[in-house]
């Protein structure tokens, strides 16, 4: 994960999230790009009447710009001895469409994104937008809950859905980052009912093929819901970042829309990394 994007609103969470990421990959040559979108609704009639002759970029982006670039200063000089790059981005569009577009142009390997959940004063762009930015962005997406001080992802958690595949790419993509950042990684298979999925029934398998040289432990739940058991067992267990699968249509939909998935990325205790498997 070399080229990553940063969004900030400039709150004190989005800054946060950043600082998490700028820990992460202490060590390593990354090229950030520290992304602020503005939307049309945040600006009034009156405000753009007020910019005279200025044209519209001047009138919404040139500040924008100025304060990430200033942010930018600060992030230097308290990370002053990494080898990072960091160029600022500011933008006049829709969140998600400013990001695909960035994603393209700088081939980005990874969002990162802080969120404090849809009832916090942010829900603009790290509440509710969070679940957008995970379905409308075919990205890797890390997302650091409000207030969560940085420490190592020692531990990592993998809740896996009855239809979730040990031998797809999302799988090998969360196994690479665990091995990079990790000694340890949980995996919780949760089931709906008493029958065995073909995916579970090859589980033992595919655990001896890809985590043989990894610590890790494997769990079968039944009948619990998916966001008590990621709850209960991040409580219960040293997790220091949860992992999840993403996959599309059904199974997609049924994990984001009034799903357990959409209540832990609004509640979740430690940092959420989304892997899409599609």
């Amino acid at each position: 994960m070399k080229n990553i994007l940063l969004l900030t609103d400039f709150s004190e969470n989005s800054i946060n999230a950043i600082r998490y990421a700028l820990q992460l990959f202490e060590g390593d040559t990354c090229n950030f790009s520290l992304l602020n979108v503005q939307s049309s609704s945040s600006f009034m009639t009156d405000d753009l009447m007020l910019s005279g002759n200025q044209s519209l970029y001047d009138s919404i982006i040139k500040k924008a710009k100025n304060k990430l670039d200033q942010l930018i200063l600060e992030l230097e000089d308290e990370f002053e001895t990494q080898t990072y790059s960091i160029k600022s981005v500011a933008d006049y569009d829709s969140l998600t469409d400013a990001i695909n577009q960035i994603k393209a142009s700088k081939n980005i390997d990874l969002v990162v994104m802080g969120t404090n959940g849809v009832t916090g004063a942010s829900e603009v762009v790290f509440g509710s937008n969070t679940i957008n930015v995970i379905r409308k962005v075919d990205c890797p997406t890390l997302v650091i809950p409000e207030g969560f001080k940085y420490r190592t992802p020692k531990e990592i958690l993998l809740p896996l859905d009855h239809s979730d595949s040990l031998r797809e790419n999302a799988f090998t993509d969360a196994v690479s980052f665990a091995k990079r950042f990790s000694k340890k990684i949980h995996l919780l298979r949760i089931k709906t009912n008493n029958e065995n999925s073909k995916e579970e029934l090859k589980d033992k398998e595919n655990i001896n093929t890809f985590l043989k040289e990894m610590q890790h432990e494997y769990h079968l739940i039944t009948d619990i819901p998916i966001a008590i058991a990621v709850d209960t067992y991040i409580q219960t267990h040293n997790i220091d970042l949860t992992t999840l699968l993403v996959q599309k249509e059904s199974l997609f939909e049924r994990f984001f829309i009034g799903s357990p998935t959409t209540k832990i990325s609004n509640n979740i205790r430690v940092p959420l990394l989304i892997f899409h498997s599609y």
